[in-house]
């Protein structure tokens, strides 16, 4: 292993897949749930972003569903 790598000359190459990994969307969320994650992220030490996804993905890998009841 060497003990110096000279990155100047390297030749980078973007992901061919980064496209494919995350899809940028807009969402409206009331403030205090953003409030709530924004939180939530500063004690974990993760952009809230990260955080919201993470809680999506374990709701649909999970099956998830979320039971209302309206009143009447």
């Amino acid at each position: 292993m060497r003990s110096h790598y000279d990155f100047e000359r390297m030749k980078g190459e973007k992901n061919p897949y980064i496209k494919n990994l995350k899809q940028p969307i807009t969402i409206r969320l009331d403030k205090s749930t953003i409030a709530y994650f924004k939180s939530l992220a500063a004690e974990l030490g993760m952009p809230y972003q990260n955080l919201i996804n993470l809680y999506l993905r374990d709701c649909a890998l999970n099956r998830k569903k979320l039971s209302l009841k309206w009143a009447s």
